[in-house]
């Protein structure tokens, strides 16, 4: 596990996101909200570890469930061998 937190800990309370982005895009059920990261971001670790294409992601919430997602190089931008 690289990180661990809770919504209690974010800057600004979630209804406050969902409110703020409603104001100029859809929000459909499934969406993800991607607002940052808590403590144990990549750049912090000796030597820093970024995402990369290929890399795999499990977020979850207790209750809920979890999402699989596999990263992708952005497009136009050369990918790692």
């Amino acid at each position: 596990m690289r990180q661990d937190s809770s919504t209690a800990n974010m800057i600004f309370p979630v209804a406050r996101l969902v409110s703020y982005l409603s104001e100029f895009m859809t929000l459909e059920p499934g969406d993800l909200i991607a607002t940052g990261t808590p403590a144990g971001v990549g750049m912090g670790c000796r030597p820093p570890e970024y995402l990369v294409p290929g890399m795999q992601l499990r977020l979850g919430i207790d209750g809920l469930g979890e999402q699989l997602l596999t990263t992708v190089a952005e497009r136009g931008q050369p990918q790692d061998s």
